[in-house]
């Protein structure tokens, strides 16, 4: 049985994390925080403590917490990003929480449990309702985004890509249904 749990970043992770972020730019996915890890993972560390800690942010960027969703202890499957409050732009892309698996993890329930373990932390944070979005045409996204309860409320379209956003609520004021929805977990 595989043992997955959701942590904050640390560096006893590091190449771990650094062969996630090779994986992902093989497959042609790029994230810019990536390149920071790449090339000097302790400013990227403390890049994830400021975004924690709201500091020196600019105007348009809110505090989050990082997560990385970890199998036995050693291997980084993906990660989530949970914002504590929206801005006009997250609400139209991006919402309360972002989440990624890497490619070679995909289509294993993994992105069902990264959300359901954030969805946790969130309502553990004190949020009662969030704001989950995905491309339109990501239907395994969408898929993801319904298992954890979301609801689709409307569409948005990315300034920067151009395409339709699929713009999801989940209510956190009840708990979760049980049932396993993260494999192993």
């Amino acid at each position: 049985m595989e043992n997955l749990v959701l942590v904050e970043p640390k560096t006893d992770l590091m190449k771990e994390f650094q062969e996630m972020v090779l994986e992902y730019q093989a497959a042609g996915e790029y994230y810019v925080h990536h390149e920071t890890a790449l090339r000097n993972f302790a400013v990227f560390m403390a890049g994830i403590q400021s975004l924690l800690k709201g500091i020196k942010l600019p105007p348009n960027i809110v505090p989050m917490t990082t997560y990385w969703l970890v199998k036995d202890n050693e291997i980084v499957l993906g990660e989530s990003r949970l914002r504590r409050r929206l801005t006009p732009a997250l609400q139209n892309e991006g919402g309360h929480i972002g989440y990624a698996i890497r490619p070679g993890q995909r289509r294993k329930g993994y992105g069902t449990c990264i959300l359901k373990l954030t969805l946790e932390k969130a309502r553990n944070m004190g949020l009662d309702r969030v704001l989950v979005t995905c491309d339109t045409d990501n239907i395994a996204s969408a898929r993801i985004i319904e298992k954890n309860g979301g609801a689709l409320s409307g569409y948005g379209r990315s300034p920067q890509s151009g395409v339709q956003i699929s713009q999801y609520w989940i209510d956190l004021s009840t708990p979760p249904e049980e049932g396993r929805r993260c494999p192993g977990y």
